[in-house]
């Protein structure tokens, strides 16, 4: 079955609102085993939207379509749908009659324009909105089925669960698509390529694909079948091999976060950290407080942006930041053993750095960053020159997921 989703709104195509609905309504298609073949945005003009509509009855068997049902002048679907048709629009007494309850039953008043919201094209079937006063338009153009719903995401969800989900179950004839993902970090997008290009092969079952975003790297895992059984099958054998291959570049998967999964590792073995930080002002010590029980492992932070903070707070030598600068492995490992002997924990992060724009030197360029991790056995500090060709946050970031992916490393090596 080939799906096309059709998303109406200026406010999209303008870049002014995140076009959620498509994403939500291609998530709802792949459980059923029905894989959108295209996501098109229209504005709301008379002309595309009509062409939209016919151009994709004419190549999909289904099409879903979002927005453009109110009762405003741009709020074009219902004729656009009507001319795709070949048809004029006409009143629906019973979907008038509802959007008059909907106001009476609220103590408000319609306005005329409201009036509009129902009229439908000839030979179309209203589809009841219990959340608003859009109703829905079931209708066919040519040999494709169409599905019209509201914009508003919530009114959205609510049809087409109720109304054209059972529609497309009963035409999947039970088929099914599981849907896995595994996020790493450590690995360029190239060599994870590299290590699981079998599996990416085009036309095989389960589909394999990697996307990139801020140094997370995730592998999206499709398995299609016969029965959910057997689509997770063929889903957990490709993640083993996945884990199997990539070994501690995986940090978890689906919502997974670098630190959701150091905070399991430090409950699963009952340690604790802390954390000083001076270029990414405190963006670790949150994120590892971002996860709900950190209270567990998470004793302290400090933000020592000044060097005078961090001789007070972490007892770092102020004749050693003279000599080396505070942008030093040196500085870095005296934070991380102050930060742990302060504190008390198994475990401290450091993190001094240069994260411009402005402030860097030939020697020292805006970009570099080092990171001390202080344990028992010892403090060890690593070097990051990510470039100044990095915004101040990108280089906060990345200095943050490089620390936390370290620990979580770490941990996992001494289990």
């Amino acid at each position: 079955m080939k799906v096309h989703i059709l998303s109406i709104g200026t406010e999209l195509t303008m870049g002014q609102t995140v076009d959620t609905n498509a994403a939500w309504l291609s998530s709802q298609l792949a459980t059923l085993g029905i894989l959108c073949e295209q996501h098109v945005t229209i504005s709301d003009d008379l002309p595309p939207i009509r062409r939209a509509i016919a151009a994709a009855a004419s190549e999909a068997d289904r099409v879903l379509i979002t927005g453009g049902l109110g009762p405003t002048d741009d709020d074009l679907t219902r004729q656009a749908l009507a001319d795709a048709m070949g048809v004029g629009l006409q009143l629906h007494q019973e979907s008038l009659d509802r959007i008059e309850e909907f106001f009476r039953a609220r103590n408000r008043k319609m306005s005329a324009a409201n009036r509009v919201q129902a009229m439908f094209p000839v030979g179309a079937t209203p589809i009841e909105n219990t959340c608003g006063t859009a109703p829905g338009i079931h209708a066919r153009v040519n040999e494709s089925e169409v599905f019209c719903m509201p914009g508003v995401p919530r009114e959205m969800k609510t049809m087409f669960t109720r109304d054209v989900l059972p529609h497309l179950q009963r035409l999947s004839g039970g088929r099914a698509c599981v849907q896995r993902t595994i996020r790493t970090f450590g690995g360029t997008e190239a060599e994870i390529g590299e290590k699981i290009a079998d599996l990416m092969t085009r036309g095989r079952n389960p589909t394999v694909g990697t996307s990139a975003a801020d140094l997370i790297i995730s592998i999206r895992i499709n398995a299609l079948a016969d029965t959910p059984q057997e689509a997770a099958r063929l889903a957990d054998a490709d993640v083993a091999e996945v884990y199997s291959r990539l070994g501690d570049w995986v940090f978890g998967e689906d919502d997974a976060t670098l630190q959701t999964a150091v905070g399991r590792l430090l409950i699963d073995m009952k340690r604790t950290v802390s954390t000083a930080e001076s270029c990414t002002g405190g963006m670790i010590a949150k994120r590892l407080t971002d996860v709900s029980g950190s209270s567990a492992y998470f004793l302290q932070g400090f933000v020592t942006y000044s060097n005078k903070a961090k001789s007070d707070l972490l007892v770092v030598p102020p004749a050693l930041i003279e000599q080396h600068g505070a942008v030093s492995p040196e500085v870095a490992r005296a934070m991380a053993d102050g930060c742990r002997r302060v504190s008390g924990t198994d475990y401290a992060i450091s993190v001094t750095g240069i994260a411009g724009p402005s402030g860097g030197t030939p020697e020292k360029p805006v970009g570099l960053v080092y990171i001390g991790l202080a344990d028992a056995a010892g403090i060890d500090v690593r070097e990051l020159r990510q470039g100044n060709h990095l915004t101040r946050d990108e280089i906060r970031d990345r200095a943050a997921k490089v620390a936390l992916s370290w620990l979580r490393t770490k941990l996992r090596r001494a289990t």
